[in-house]
């Protein structure tokens, strides 16, 4: 295990980017969607931040790590723990499931499996 600050710091601001879509926008798209869009980036950004493995295997326990949450909200699960009153816990696992979560999620998925790509074609190859 290895700290990546790199990743760190991107998880940092898309953590804060979350947080001002959450409070402040309050439209049809951006706050439904551009959220969902982002929160596999930041997860993806979190997790890669501490340990080493490959960007679509991560990119993908993100994605699956999202469609659990949008699940969850399908069986209502925060309202069943007991948790429907706490607008913290409302606003971290949702309260309605949407086919359209699932693909602003895929989408996240894909381009940051895409921007990984590009990434690692752009590295320098050192030779022995």
């Amino acid at each position: 295990m290895k700290f990546y600050k790199w990743y760190f710091l991107l998880f940092v601001l898309l953590f804060i980017v979350e947080c001002l879509i959450a409070l402040y926008v309050n439209d049809a798209i951006i706050r439904p969607y551009g959220g969902d869009y982002l929160v596999v980036m930041l997860v993806y950004c979190f997790v890669m931040a501490f340990i080493n493995k490959p960007p679509v295997m991560v990119a993908l326990a993100s994605l699956m790590f999202a469609y659990l949450v949008e699940l969850s909200q399908y069986l209502n699960l925060a309202v069943r723990l007991g948790l429907g009153q706490s607008k913290f816990a409302m606003t971290v696992m949702g309260s309605s499931f949407n086919w359209i979560d699932m693909l602003a999620y895929t989408l996240g998925a894909i381009t940051i499996t895409l921007i990984e790509q590009q990434r690692s074609k752009n590295k320098p190859v050192l030779h022995a």
